[in-house]
């Protein structure tokens, strides 16, 4: 039997985390969450509806370290999913940002030394931590930007240049789990994701433009786009994320130390505009949009290199962009 903390598990990628772990009735899931995210309450009563006896949920803040200390006793294994996820509201508010994504996974680290020494602590981290890679080289096309360089996408041996608030307290929590292995010798993975999208996912014009634009565009409003829509992104279907995190849940002995960049590489990409022509062709309809400045940090490109992590648990992504896409509008359809 293993007993698995998610924090932050009434979200997007923790609902879904949750789902699959549940299915082994020798799991016991606990979810730790404050339901601060718009669409975490939904979750979190769609989870309890389904009646799991392994599940357990705590209404709790990860700034709480008291708390933390009580509920990783005991714990096999860690997925830190709880953040602050937004760049605009860390701009907004740097120090509630800092408190959240560094300072809260600090704390979750100190406790899980003190308490289970051993146990699995994957984080999820963010390809922001790579900052705007200005320094790159690109080549901009009709509806897209293009890398020169890094014909293959962008590895882990990428500079780190946090850029924007968000982007330092969640460079800060990537870095203290990478030295919490090499100083106190846990088993700590990071995971620095690109662009996931799927099934439970409440995006809004902040965080999760995938998810953002497939229900503006149901719902027949005009979407904004900040720059001119030509930035490019690898998307990662969820299904194919939590597979990965399964992966290194049995492998937590080859893995204990390591990041590795995680997305759907270099055949799931879209720009903004690429992904509204794509929602236009499934809706038959144009969609309305408009351009608004640029955003601090926002990266011209960012395609993630996945060879780490293909190499050594033998995973890759397994859903297509165009069937990700598909399933995602009839989802939201189905869910509005």
């Amino acid at each position: 039997m293993k007993k698995i903390l998610i924090t932050g598990g009434a979200g997007f990628i923790g609902t879904n985390l949750a789902l699959r772990l549940l299915q082994d009735k020798k799991n016991v899931v606990i979810i730790l969450d404050n339901l601060s995210r718009a669409g975490s309450e939904i979750n979190l009563k769609f989870l309890l509806s389904r009646n799991f006896e392994n599940l357990k949920f705590i209404n709790g803040d990860i700034r709480d370290y008291r708390l933390l200390r009580k509920v990783t006793k005991g714990i096999d294994c860690v997925f830190h999913l709880a953040a602050q996820v937004a760049v605009t509201s860390s701009i907004k508010n740097p120090v509630e940002d800092f408190e959240i994504n560094a300072m809260g996974t600090l704390y979750l680290l100190e406790a899980c030394r003190k308490n289970v020494k051993d146990a699995l602590f994957l984080y999820a981290s963010t390809n922001k931590v790579y900052g705007s890679l200005s320094h790159l080289k690109v080549r901009q096309l009709k509806t897209r930007y293009t890398l020169v360089d890094r014909i293959g996408g962008i590895d882990e041996s990428e500079t780190l240049d946090f850029h924007s608030p968000y982007g330092c307290s969640k460079g800060a929590g990537d870095q203290y789990v990478r030295d919490f292995s090499r100083i106190y010798n846990m088993n700590t993975v990071v995971f620095r994701q690109s662009c996931i999208y799927g099934q439970y996912q409440h995006g809004n014009v902040d965080q999760g433009w995938v998810v953002h634009f497939v229900k503006k565009a149901l719902d027949g409003k005009k979407i904004t786009i900040y720059g001119d829509g030509k930035q490019v992104r690898d998307i990662l279907h969820v299904d194919d994320l939590i597979d990965a995190y399964l992966k290194i849940l049995e492998n937590k002995d080859r893995c204990a130390g390591k990041i590795f960049n995680v997305g759907g590489g270099m055949k799931n990409t879209f720009s903004l505009l690429e992904l509204i022509d794509y929602l236009e062709y499934l809706l038959g309809r144009k969609i309305e949009y408009r351009f608004e400045s640029w955003r601090p940090g926002d990266q011209k490109v960012f395609i993630s290199n996945n060879k780490r992590l293909e190499m050594l648990i033998d995973w890759r992504p397994k859903i297509n962009k165009q069937e990700g896409i598909k399933r995602l509008v009839e989802w939201v359809k189905e869910n509005r």
